[in-house]
């Protein structure tokens, strides 16, 4: 059943174009990934569908329902956990997340009731303590109990990891995964693939302004069928010539890590044995050669040139 459908979107500052032509569509009670380079428009078209920005032209609906600007119905469904923490760091957890449900309408004991909840479903207690005390991985924790305070039947969470420790960040992890086993339809954005493709049921790669491509995240693999990665460990790089690697017939990208270099090759062409014969005639002594699964990064970095971090 279609939640959401952008169609011909399109959103433009000045000379500049955020969207264009951009159309997505997704799923009652998946998680949705959505990703994409800083300035890719992922930003712009989350604060089009919460009716902080107008779009310029094109249709958002959500159940069939044209969205509006500041429909107060539209807006109560919807839960957001943005990047940048908005919490007040001189009030205590639960004082945040009350202050937040008022805004949902949410009264007295109901709304100190499902304050309560949504600190306890992110394993925040309703301590004296202020904010600011709170490490990383707790703000973050804190920033999606305001979020989901009402119960929302959508939430979208903008990089609701960045920065904190591993036990928060599965913590957090496991939590979006029962929201939505308990009916809540997610949108995520993160530059952490692992995330995505460990939570995401459908993925849509955002470039300028423009969804370059969408699906599963084995459809989305299709489209590098035709490569072979290699991870090869070396005693020195020190003598290898980045440009002349690129310029091997076949070779489509190359990466160094410390002593391992990291080689996307065409697989109709295999340049293998070319790779390995440079290798040589340098003197490099080879360690070790593994074949790596293909994985989101290597579909991002093929269709947009570049990595997801750049």
């Amino acid at each position: 059943m279609k939640y959401i459908e952008i169609s011909n979107l399109f959103k433009s500052f000045g000379d500049v174009t955020a969207i264009e032509n951009l159309n997505l569509t997704i799923e009652k009670g998946e998680i949705f990934g959505l990703l994409g380079p800083n300035g890719a428009g992922k930003s712009t078209t989350i604060n089009i569908l919460c009716s902080l920005l107008e779009k310029d032209r094109g249709s958002i609906k959500i159940c069939n329902k044209e969205l509006r600007k500041n429909d107060a119905s539209t807006r109560g469904k919807l839960g957001i956990v943005p990047q940048d923490l908005a919490i007040f760091e001189d009030m205590t957890a639960l004082e945040n997340v009350m202050f937040f449900g008022s805004l949902y309408g949410l009264k007295g004991q109901d709304l100190k009731n499902k304050a309560l909840e949504a600190l306890n479903f992110v394993g925040l207690e309703a301590t004296k303590k202020l904010s600011k005390t709170f490490s990383g991985g707790m703000k973050r924790r804190l920033n999606i109990a305001c979020g989901i305070v009402h119960n929302p039947e959508l939430l979208i969470l903008d990089e609701p990891t960045v920065g904190i420790d591993p036990q928060s960040r599965n913590h957090i992890m496991k939590s979006i995964k029962t929201l939505n086993k308990n009916g809540c339809t997610v949108i995520y954005t993160t530059h952490y693939m692992e995330e995505v493709e460990a939570i995401c049921n459908n993925i849509a790669i955002i470039d300028k302004g423009k969804v370059i491509a969408s699906g599963t995240k084995e459809s989305l693999k299709g489209f590098i069928t035709d490569k072979n990665k290699f991870e090869v460990m070396v005693n020195d790089i020190t003598e290898i010539n980045e440009k002349e690697l690129g310029g091997i017939r076949g070779i489509d990208s190359v990466e160094f890590k410390d002593n391992r270099i990291l080689v996307s090759i065409d697989r109709e062409i295999n340049s293998l044995n070319e790779f390995i014969l440079y290798l040589t005639d340098k003197s490099i002594k080879i360690l070790d050669i593994q074949s790596k699964v293909l994985t989101l990064e290597d579909v991002f970095l093929n269709l947009t040139g570049r990595k997801l971090r750049d």
